[in-house]
């Protein structure tokens, strides 16, 4: 059992203001392994403070750029050195399986910090324009200020990553607040960030739930909130800190759609939406959990599905042969499980999968992998996010209706198509409305692709120089000849 009774506050273990604690239970063995101080609102007071000490008055933000990049990298050369740890910790906490937390819970992680460290070092941080009207001007692009980031459970050590080090190299202060789920790895990421010598106050951590991370959003000391979790959440968030006038940036939920073209492989087309729809149990924003296909193989993809998905190996997430963990907590199931029973009352037909158990699992939040066809696009698993490992396949008559199916949402995060011909690939890609898109592949997290949404999705952007430029101001400075 880990005790974790303080905060790393300013560069300091800091003790609660109260005596209450955040419970962290394991997915698979439904056992409590740790116990976190929780924060309440004086002690979001004190993380505030002490960014904005940071901020206001330490060396962070009048650092150089290269001299940010540089402490940047030091972080990750630390974080390099302690990332079998940090995966075990987050199957731990999680229920991730172990291969996938050490590629893409924490090895994806580490090698986006190296990435976003490159695109600071050539970043355009200042430049100057020929004046219209004679004096010219200097474009400085100058740190936010103190940002608040608040990430899920899902994926937390990718969007603490995605989130904290571009805000760092912009020259900012963090307040990080992860989910009740999964504080534990963010415990261990403010340790590696003194490890790395990072000046006290650039990141502070406050585990909290979720009334704490409504104050910290409407805190006036907090200058951008990034935000990443469900469209509902999202736009508390956003009325919240519009009373401050606020920014914020908003990565929230996602229905996305795989349009396979009458030319495509259901094989291929199965594979892709195995570790682009059912990574972490299908508990990710940008899955692919519908798959739109002509009519007429709507039967051979629905196969080829079935027979991909039932072949994961679900069941211990310490085991390196286990394709899928559990769901991150007992509501998550039987939120599933509801949505599989739905799916079955509107007349969808139930392929393979089910609410039962997966076989050989006696305890623990799991849900075998599941797929429905005859899915008809008003039918609420082809609408609603279910945030679990269900695949829903909708028949198109054609091309037309296929793009029609994907747009009919009221999300717009990703989603792929896949065809033998790249350029009719590229034409759907023009024509379906999301932030990201992916041809003949799930969608692939690139560090130098700016990643987010429209509609429902949210808005603002991560990663790529766009994401660095989301805890950017930007100042224009008028310079007249003496």
């Amino acid at each position: 059992m880990q005790e974790h009774r303080h905060f790393p506050i300013g560069g300091a273990h800091v003790p609660p203001s109260t005596g209450r604690h955040l419970e962290v239970v394991s997915p698979h063995t439904e056992e409590t392994i740790a116990r976190v101080a929780a924060a309440d609102t004086a002690d979001i007071d004190r993380a505030v403070a002490a960014a904005r000490t940071a901020f206001d008055d330490g060396p962070w933000p009048r650092l150089t750029a290269a001299e940010r990049v540089a402490a940047v990298r030091r972080l990750a050369e630390v974080y390099g050195e302690h990332r079998d740890a940090l995966a075990e910790l987050i199957t731990a906490e999680l229920g991730a399986p172990i291969s996938f937390a050490r590629r893409a819970q924490v090895a994806l992680p580490w090698s986006m910090m190296n990435a976003m460290a490159d695109l600071a070092a050539d970043h355009l941080w200042q430049e100057n324009r020929p004046g219209r009207y004679g004096p010219d001007i200097i474009v400085r692009r100058e740190p936010v200020g103190v940002v608040a980031a608040v990430i899920p459970w899902n994926m937390p050590q990718f969007l603490t990553v995605t989130k904290v080090v571009p805000a760092l190299l912009a020259g900012c202060a963090v307040v990080l607040k992860p989910a009740p789920e999964s504080p534990l790895d963010a415990l261990f990421f403010a340790d590696l960030v003194d490890k790395a010598g990072l000046p006290p106050g650039v990141v502070n951590v406050v585990p909290a739930d979720r009334d704490a991370g409504a104050y910290l959003v409407a805190h006036p000391g907090i200058d951008k909130v990034s935000f990443t979790g469900s469209s509902a959440a999202g736009r508390q968030v956003a009325a919240a800190a519009a009373a401050n006038l606020t920014p914020v940036s908003l990565e929230l939920g996602g229905k996305s759609a795989a349009i396979a073209l009458d030319d495509a492989d259901p094989a291929e087309v199965a594979t892709a939406v195995r570790f682009s729809g059912l990574g972490m149990a299908g508990q990710i924003c940008n899955a692919l959990t519908r798959v739109v296909v002509p009519a007429d193989r709507a039967d051979d993809h629905a196969d080829a599905l079935a027979a991909t998905l039932a072949a994961i190996r679900v069941g211990d997430p310490t085991d390196p042969e286990t394709g899928m963990g559990p769901l991150v907590a007992r509501r998550q199931q039987e939120r599933v499980r509801r949505y599989i029973d739905t799916g079955i009352a509107e007349g969808a037909r139930l392929v393979t999968g089910g609410t039962e158990l997966p076989d050989g699992v006696e305890r623990g939040w799991y849900v075998r992998p599941t797929v429905f066809t005859d899915v008809d696009p008003a039918m609420t698993i082809a609408r609603e996010e279910i945030f679990g490992p269900v695949i829903a396949v909708i028949p198109a008559a054609d091309e037309d209706e296929a793009v029609r199916i994907a747009n009919d949402s009221e999300y717009g995060l990703a989603g792929s198509v896949f065809t033998t011909d790249t350029d009719r690939g590229l034409d759907i890609a023009a024509r379906v409305r999301t932030g990201t898109f992916g041809v003949n592949q799930g969608y692939s997290m690139d560090p130098a692709a700016p990643f987010g949404g429209v509609k429902a999705s949210g808005y603002g952007r991560e990663l790529g120089p766009e994401g660095i430029d989301g805890y950017a101001t930007t100042k224009s400075i008028s310079v007249a000849a003496p």
